[in-house]
């Protein structure tokens, strides 16, 4: 697209720039997404009203009674807070019953659906141009007397640009004319690149320049944010996004990324509410059933997470990591993941958000246990890290005197499980065999076996055994086993944490084995 400098020499920024909303039409038009009505409202109440989008497009004249349904609900609402004009339905040149469908639903706006190339207008619509033109203005006269006003799409303009630009031209030179508010100029196959949308568009920008102009994108080749941008260099005065890129096919401009980038990159204007662009994404991402990628940028999951130690390190000293995408901007926070890259500095900004105050030596065994997780790819959250800081500091005995060298345990549908153990007791290698009513008891009783049969000694008795899951319930969350042991009297409470079960239960047994053999000893 050129620097900067050859970008300004041959255009203006607008400073401002219209956002056009069409999740709740376009966006439904995503395989597997139908929103019903009262998902639809509570949608377009959140981007009227908090994320202040300019206008949206609710949905298709004479789709269904649904439809309809939705588009009255949504009408309504938006009489009562000012803003009927703001609402625009997608209707068709059929003779004027889209415009009576949207007259019923008391909407004032019709995005009108025109054929934008010589291919769709004879191959679909089986008509000349000037057959065409004349339908449409006919749609026109009606809509103006229903008192409804007209937004006009060229369908497919891409490829009328491309293939057919005279038929472009000729259609526009009699339609810009007319009583039409908005001329919506839509890549519907998604097939331009930001050097063809620079061009096409100041063609239309030179040749209509009091006419305002729409562009729609579409994602096909990844393209769709780069050639919004490209418009809005070439004089476009209105995009139309969709919240989290929702759309046919590869979807449509994100709504996010758009106003991100025409703030800091392109210093528009524009009336988004910036702080309430996640709350919008979620809530859309839980109607529509489709979920937000984790790295999709300002909205993603991932997108404000740290994951090396030195970004952490760094955004201590300096905040040398970060940029003008701040997470306190859309109504986030930084957080700083935890792995086996993530370092002293990503366990320090976690321990301090939760209020825990450790030692050095503290965290750097903090620290190692987080990373041997890691190493086993373990996610390892922030609801984590106290089970974790528990797991580690909480009878936090040498493992040298008892030692696991090796195990297996299997189980068979109607056969009781099966464990065999091999471990090292004051250096010496023991192994054992034995059947229990469970995996973990099969362990047991073959350790129990060992100490009775081979050291002669006897085996703290299992009093309690329970098993817990920190908040956050995902399938791969850690679980802390806790377990209480009575030698001879005496209480013995140990903890371990792991992914499995069974190996929870195991790193809880060691420790108390380590501890009964330092008592004994």
């Amino acid at each position: 697209m050129g620097t900067t400098e050859q970008i300004n020499s041959y255009t203006r920024i607008p400073p401002f720039i219209e956002i056009m909303d069409s999740t709740l039409r376009d966006g439904e038009q995503t395989n597997g997404v139908s929103f019903l009505p009262h998902e639809k409202l509570m949608i377009a109440r959140m981007l009227l009203n908090d994320i202040n989008v300019d206008r949206i497009e609710v949905g298709s004249a004479r789709v269904s009674e649904g439809e309809k349904d939705a588009v009255k609900m949504i009408c309504r609402y938006a009489r009562q807070i000012g803003k009927q004009e703001n609402v625009e339905v997608l209707g068709f040149v059929d003779g004027g019953k889209s415009v009576e469908w949207i007259a019923e639903c008391g909407c004032k706006v019709i995005n009108l659906l025109a054929k934008g190339s010589l291919k769709h207008c004879s191959g679909q619509l089986n008509k000349t141009l000037g057959e065409h033109i004349n339908d449409i203005i006919e749609t026109l006269e009606y809509a103006g007397q229903k008192q409804i006003s007209v937004n006009l799409y060229l369908e497919d303009w891409s490829n009328g640009m491309k293939d057919s630009p005279e038929y472009v031209y000729n259609m526009l030179d009699i339609l810009t004319t007319k009583n039409i508010k908005r001329i919506m100029l839509p890549d519907t196959l998604g097939i331009l690149n930001p050097l063809q949308v620079i061009e096409y568009m100041r063609k239309m920008v030179k040749r209509y320049p009091a006419t305002h102009f729409d562009f729609h994108a579409h994602n096909d080749y990844d393209l769709a944010v780069s050639n919004s941008l490209a418009a809005v260099l070439s004089g476009v005065k209105g995009l139309h996004v969709t919240v989290n890129g929702l759309g046919e096919r590869c979807g449509n401009a994100p709504l996010s990324s758009v106003q991100v980038i025409l703030k800091d990159q392109f210093h528009a204007k524009t009336n988004i509410r910036e702080d309430r662009l996640n709350d919008v994404s979620r809530l859309v991402e839980g109607y529509s059933g489709i979920a937000v990628a984790p790295n999709q940028p300002i909205v993603g999951e991932n997108v404000f997470t740290q994951v090396a130690g030195v970004h952490a390190d760094g955004d201590n000293k300096a905040n040398l990591y970060s940029n003008a995408l701040v997470p306190e901007r859309f109504g986030r926070k930084r957080e700083y993941a935890l792995g086996k890259t993530s370092g002293k500095a990503n366990i320090d900004r976690n321990l301090q958000e939760l209020g825990l105050e450790l030692t050095p030596e503290q965290t750097r065994l903090v620290t190692k246990r987080i990373t041997e997780l890691g190493d086993r790819k373990e996610i390892v959250t922030q609801e984590d890290l106290p089970f974790i800081v528990s797991d580690v500091l909480k009878h936090n005995v040498p493992d040298d005197r008892v030692k696991l060298v090796s195990y297996m345990v299997s189980s068979a549908y109607g056969l009781k499980p099966i464990a065999s153990v091999k471990v090292e007791i004051n250096k010496k290698q023991y192994e054992a065999d034995a059947m229990g009513d469970g995996q973990y008891d099969a362990f047991v009783k073959a350790l129990r076996k060992i100490y009775k049969k081979s050291l002669g000694r006897t085996f703290p008795v299992l009093e309690n055994y329970s098993v817990t899951i920190p908040p956050g319930g995902r399938t791969d969350a850690l679980v802390q086993t806790v377990i209480t042991w009575n030698n001879n009297g005496k209480t013995i409470r140990t903890r371990g944490l792991d992914a499995d079960q069974t190996e929870a239960a195991i790193k809880a047994t060691f420790k108390m084995l380590n501890i009964f053999e330092e008592q004994n000893n």
